[in-house]
């Protein structure tokens, strides 16, 4: 983990450039699609979209990052609309055609995870639980299909996840809880809450941890703050990548999107 942190960390940009936003002339992009998986954990169907790379495969095996959205989000925020067009389908077709990142399939759930209602209804406790309760909705459910019906390579080393606000906090929290499964982990301006020693045992460390903060986030604050001090004071290593000018949303995304695909899976 240190060792790779050392060699991502020269790498990062504080912001994409425009350049990564645009679709160019004679580049393939990947193809976004929508589907929806039956949820055990809360005993109903629960949908999400997948982008797949350009000519996909299915008798090729692709590394999987799961990307997940905040509070009062859905599956189409990080792909498809957020603050304004989201770019994560063109910054990431970008990075692949230009030989910067692997190729790969991402998953975009809807991680609102209750058995007894469908959508969020406040920001408290309760609805707290269902957002954390996405680590059982993933690791039992919307896992075993992704492996069951798209050609995606297993295990930890092919395997990241990441999210924004609400799902920064998923991102840390499962990826601490759940090392096996996880190589890759990120955070995008990372909502309050995330508990736990903030630290992996031996043997047990993710290749990478990337988060990312704003500037100007009058969100979340000084949060990501507080959890790269607890990182850094338990001897994590991390890439701290604080965007200037970054607010909670869009261009923290986007910035974080266009260092992370370029970093996961090459350890």
């Amino acid at each position: 983990m240190a060792e790779y942190t050392k060699l991502v960390e020269p790498k990062v940009a504080n912001k994409e450039p425009d350049s990564a936003r645009q679709e160019k002339g004679g580049v393939q992009y990947g193809t976004v699609k929508s589907d929806k998986y039956f949820s055990t954990t809360c005993n109903r169907e629960k949908p999400f979209n997948i982008l797949l790379p350009a000519n996909y495969d299915p008798n090729k095996k692709y590394p999987v990052m799961y990307i997940m959205h905040g509070y009062y989000e859905n599956q189409d925020r990080m792909i498809i609309k957020g603050n304004g067009t989201m770019y994560t389908r063109q910054i990431i077709g970008n990075a692949i055609a230009e030989g910067e990142a692997e190729e790969m399939i991402c998953v975009f759930p809807y991680i609102y995870s209750s058995a007894t209602q469908k959508d969020c209804s406040g920001m408290d406790d309760n609805n707290n639980r269902a957002y954390d309760n996405f680590i059982n909705d993933l690791t039992k459910d919307l896992m075993p299909y992704i492996e069951k019906n798209y050609s995606v390579k297993t295990g930890r080393d092919n395997t990241a996840i990441t999210g924004f606000s609400m799902g920064g906090r998923e991102s840390l929290l499962i990826g601490m809880q759940r090392p096996d499964l996880f190589g890759y982990i990120g955070a995008i301006c990372p909502a309050p809450g995330v508990t736990g020693d903030f630290k992996w045992k031996s043997g047990e460390e993710p290749h990478l941890l990337f988060m990312t903060a704003g500037s100007n986030d009058e969100v979340v604050y000084s949060t990501p703050n507080g959890y790269h001090d607890s990182f850094t004071k338990n001897g994590v290593p991390h890439i701290w990548h604080y965007v200037n000018g970054g607010y909670h949303g869009d261009n923290s995304i986007h910035a974080h999107i266009y260092n992370f695909v370029r970093a996961a899976f090459k350890a």
